[in-house]
């Protein structure tokens, strides 16, 4: 009995550990995903949607939300593949961010645009998204109302 009540306090604390779920995959290989998008939105003739951002990140969680189940999740899904890019503690695909001219210090959540072709057709520069929570869903909307309008 003691080793089954043992068991059971062991479980519960590991799963009051584990956090939420991961939204970025940190072991994933970004140029890759990217290369592998670009082709997905080359067919089906859509820009590119390369978010940057973290596991810890509140805001990062926020958005990432918001494109699954807020009003932003209809204009997303019609207007854009998505990758999304894990930086970690801003240690992880850097060199990513920068090719895109993403200037990863000024906060993330942020993205690049690209054609399907990859060319970069806008990056935020100044840490547009960095504050996502306080933008709420209204204010996430209306930010991709405008980059989708400058996507096309």
């Amino acid at each position: 009995m003691r080793l089954l009540t043992a068991s059971l306090l062991l479980a519960a604390s590991l799963t009051a550990h584990a956090g939420p779920p991961a939204i970025y995959d940190e072991g994933a290989d970004a140029k890759a995903a990217i290369t592998a998008t670009l082709a997905e939105a080359d067919k089906a003739r859509l820009p590119v949607l390369v978010v940057f951002g973290a596991n810890w990140c509140g805001d990062c969680r926020m958005l990432d939300a918001t494109f699954k189940s807020g009003p932003s999740a209809p204009l997303i899904a019609k207007s854009f593949k998505v990758v999304k890019v894990d930086v970690g503690r801003f240690d992880r695909n850097v060199d990513i961010a920068e090719r895109y001219k993403v200037p990863l210090k000024k906060g993330i959540p942020a993205v690049a645009v690209l054609s399907p072709q990859g060319k970069l057709l806008y990056a935020t520069e100044g840490g547009e998204l960095a504050n996502a929570r306080k933008m709420g869903d209204q204010g996430v909307l209306d930010f991709f109302t405008q980059i989708t309008a400058s996507a096309k």
